[in-house]
């Protein structure tokens, strides 16, 4: 069976590093036998405020309907994103929050603290660039955001085996530490990891 790669870009700035690095990734997808399926949260058009929590129901616009599609269909999923604040671009947040519903991604039993998870079976990677060396985000910051990615997010609908790529400091890169990233991701893509 194909593996069914779909790779989701949560910068902003099209003239990213992220950008780049997602298309290394897609470039060595394109080398394997793999499908591939991609969304551009920043050329969604949604709102980003799931403006009633899960009290009332917010209709999915056409854009987040077809995301929700390319999830289900996906086996695979590769995010790629830069770590803001601890944390995730706000545009990605909001893209999480209107997405991965009660009733798509889980479900919470009735009378009880616990849940089913949708999403078992797929496997998940995380490129996320960062202003500080990969070490100092671990071991002095506690990583916040690939906890909440990877614990709190994938986890929580049944993702279960996620692998993070850390690439910093981008702020004072050089050209040289870009390449070598770009071939590095470029190789996961092509082994599909």
């Amino acid at each position: 069976m194909k593996n069914k790669i779909l790779i989701i870009i949560g910068h902003p700035d099209k003239e990213s590093f992220n950008f780049a690095l997602a298309e290394a990734y897609k470039k060595g997808v394109e080398k394997s036998d793999a499908e591939i399926q991609e969304i551009v949260i920043r050329d969604l058009n949604f709102n980003p405020n799931l403006q009633f929590g899960y009290r009332k129901r917010t209709e999915l616009e056409p854009d987040l309907l077809k995301a929700q599609e390319s999830l289900k269909w996906a086996n695979h999923i590769v995010w790629v994103y830069p770590v803001w604040w601890g944390s995730i671009p706000a545009i990605m947040k909001g893209f999480l929050d209107r997405v991965l519903l009660p009733g798509f991604a889980f479900k919470k039993r009735e009378g009880s603290l616990w849940w089913d998870k949708y999403f078992t079976g797929k496997t998940s990677r995380i490129i996320c660039t960062l202003d500080q060396p990969p070490w100092f985000y671990k071991l002095i910051n506690r990583s916040p955001s690939h906890y909440a990615m990877k614990k709190l997010t994938m986890n929580f609908i049944g993702v279960n085996s996620v692998k993070i790529t850390s690439i910093g400091p981008i702020r004072l890169s050089t050209d040289e530490f870009r390449q070598k990233w770009l071939k590095k991701v470029e190789k996961l893509g092509k082994q599909n990891k």
